[in-house]
């Protein structure tokens, strides 16, 4: 008894000593993973001073975590805010309320507004009318405060405490649930000199969002507006054309391909800074058929701006990881599949993530196929993809009623009828057994028949069964 005991406790102390080595090790494992550590190997000259606060990278198509680290931290976008405010502009014109072509005329506030030094703009007349085109490449391409102003106030007829509002509802509706939003461009309120006032609205408040809400926002941005990125990659572009009111517009996002941190497949979101925020960076960049989505916040110090270029070391380094490591493919074909030994026929081809150089793993569940990547979804309201299908089996029983519908009922009934006999040979057996039973030195003859009665009636009974499930067997 006393060994026994003993051997239990050397057990669990053996149970004990491995999983908080396993921890050890985890949490080593995961410390050599640090950002800096990635971005320094990657070749780019950096420190621990412009280390980003949180970031975050998904699959732009399922939505999933490639990489993440503190995705929670809530934190100020800063101009990154203005991505919101381009979804419910284009979400007005889905709706119908305007077209690309519609013209804002620019107002006194407006020309006042443009010309506040402190503020990210372009210039503004008052009169002039803006196509809402070029007042979308001015807010994603110069990070125009004041373009941004007048497409809210082009939404809401001018209501500008409206707009907030309706940031603040696309927000949870999206699932960015620690996000709460004060101004439509990223400037707290307060900053405008009294020109954009939002009644009601906390004038010197900065918006609060996560990197993870960002990545939310963003995967729905393209998803359902995909022809953001058309306003977001241009490095630089001349707005209002063939008026003496053109202008020349620079982009900002240096990870754009020929920029000083120039990244292959760059092709948008947004940058942002400020005093509170540091400088942030919303990015995507698609490889062959991998689009990926990441968020860079808190990068340095708002006095130092060098942290402007080192938000993109910091992007383009965990991008390289992310694309090293996955990509998104054709994993199965419509049509017929072997999923864990099951025959299955699916209604179209299966697309999903994956590390590369491995090979998928799937689950079926109703009739749903799913990939087992160990990938969570960056929200519970963005499902991970999957596939309908029918088992190959079932199909077959349907194609077989269907041919019964045909006129080619002889071979089921054919086949019930041999059930039927089966069946009944079952029983005629268990009547015999039953006489051979009472009478003297009969148990042999008893045991015979008493089997050869179960056995056809559980012959029947099956055969019956696979008939109805798969079909005749003659």
């Amino acid at each position: 008894m006393k060994k026994r005991t003993i051997l239990l406790k050397i057990c669990s102390l053996i149970l004990v000593l491995g999983y908080f080595s396993g921890l050890f090790t985890a949490a080593s494992a995961y410390a050599q993973e640090d950002i800096l550590t990635i971005t320094q190997n990657a070749g780019y000259q950096t420190n621990e001073f412009y280390k980003p606060k949180a970031s975050i990278v998904i699959d732009a198509q399922t939505g999933q975590v490639l990489w993440e680290d503190n995705p929670d931290l809530k934190w100020n976008p800063a101009s990154i805010a203005k991505l919101m405010s381009v979804y419910l502009v284009f979400e007005a014109m889905e709706k119908g309320q305007f077209t690309l072509d519609t013209t804002v005329k620019a107002t006194d506030n407006d020309q006042a507004i443009s010309q506040i030094y402190e503020l990210s703009n372009n210039s503004i007349v008052s009169g002039v009318n803006y196509p809402v085109r070029d007042l979308l490449y001015a807010t994603l391409v110069q990070s125009s405060n004041v373009a941004t102003v007048m497409l809210a106030n082009l939404v809401t007829a001018n209501d500008e405490a409206k707009f907030i509002h309706m940031m603040n509802d696309k927000a949870k509706e999206l699932g960015m649930t620690n996000s709460t939003f004060y101004n439509c461009s990223g400037a707290e309120t307060g900053s405008f000199n009294g020109y954009y006032k939002p009644e009601g609205i906390d004038q010197n408040a900065d918006n609060v969002t996560t990197a993870r809400d960002l990545a939310i926002l963003s995967y729905h941005l393209l998803k359902n507006y995909p022809d953001t990125v058309t306003y977001t990659s241009p490095t630089q572009i001349t707005i209002m054309e063939n008026t003496p009111y053109a202008e020349v517009l620079e982009n900002h996002n240096y990870s754009l391909p020929g920029l000083a941190y120039g990244y292959e497949g760059a092709d948008g979101l947004k940058t942002g800074s400020s005093p509170t925020g540091g400088f942030n960076y919303a990015a995507t960049a698609k490889r062959e058929n991998t689009r990926l989505i990441e968020i860079v916040l808190g990068v340095g110090d708002w006095e130092d701006q060098e942290g402007e270029l080192q938000r993109h070391a910091f992007g383009n380094a965990i991008f390289d990881q992310a694309f090293a490591t996955y990509e998104y493919k054709q994993l199965l074909t419509k049509g017929n599949n072997t999923i864990n030994k099951e025959e299955i026929i699916l209604d179209q081809d299966f697309y999903g993530l994956i590390q590369k150089n491995t090979e998928p793993t799937f689950t079926l569940s109703a009739d749903k196929v799913t990939i087992d990547n160990g990938l969570a979804q960056v929200s519970p309201t963005i499902k991970a993809p999957s596939a309908t299908f029918k088992y190959e089996k079932k199909l077959k029983a349907l194609q077989n009623s269907v041919l019964k519908k045909t006129g080619k009922k002889k071979n089921a009934s054919s086949t019930f009828f041999v059930n039927g006999l089966l069946i009944i040979l079952g029983l005629l057996f268990a009547a015999l057994s039953k006489l051979f039973k009472k009478g003297p030195n009969q148990s042999k003859k008893f045991n015979l028949l008493s089997t050869l009665s179960v056995l056809f009636i559980l012959a029947g009974i099956i055969l019956s069964i696979y008939t109805v499930v798969v079909g005749p067997f003659i």
